[in-house]
């Protein structure tokens, strides 16, 4: 029998080994051939779908994500057209497009609390220059201790 033993492959792919063998579990990789002695016996390509789930996931593809990624990819006959990565591309880039948006906002409030200088939040919030927008915070019904 030949193939890559979990450290070779964990190593070669930047990963320790407890990582494979979660990958392993949550059907990520295909359960690997064992040795005579048990060994688990990864096929060469086993590195490379490591490394694809470590750029996806990098690219801010969830586990769950990449694996029906990786699954549409083996059943590419009869597959949702909406299963594929083309699809779910666009839908990560619009995401994270939000999410981006969403980063410029606070930003910008975080730049105009610098140049306002402010300097403690309490006293900050109880003056009409404060750039923070306390009032549409509160509004939403922000929980306290008492609430949790």
């Amino acid at each position: 029998m030949s193939g890559l033993r979990s450290s070779q492959v964990a190593a070669a792919a930047g990963v320790n080994p407890q990582t494979l063998r979660y990958y392993e579990r949550r059907g990520l990789l295909a359960e690997p051939d064992r040795s005579l002695g048990g060994h688990r016996l990864y096929p060469a390509e086993a590195v490379t779908v490591l490394r694809v789930i470590k750029a996806a996931q990098g690219l801010g593809f969830t586990l769950d994500e990449v694996a029906d990624l990786l699954d549409a990819g083996q059943h590419r006959h009869g597959r949702h057209p909406d299963a594929g990565l083309q699809n779910r591309a666009r839908a990560k880039l619009a995401e994270v497009e939000a999410k981006i948006a969403d980063l410029q906002v606070i930003a910008g409030t975080l730049r105009a609390a610098v140049d306002a200088g402010c300097d403690d939040l309490v006293a900050c919030a109880g003056q009409p220059c404060c750039p923070i927008p306390f009032a549409t915070i509160a509004a939403r019904g922000v929980p306290d201790a008492d609430d949790r």
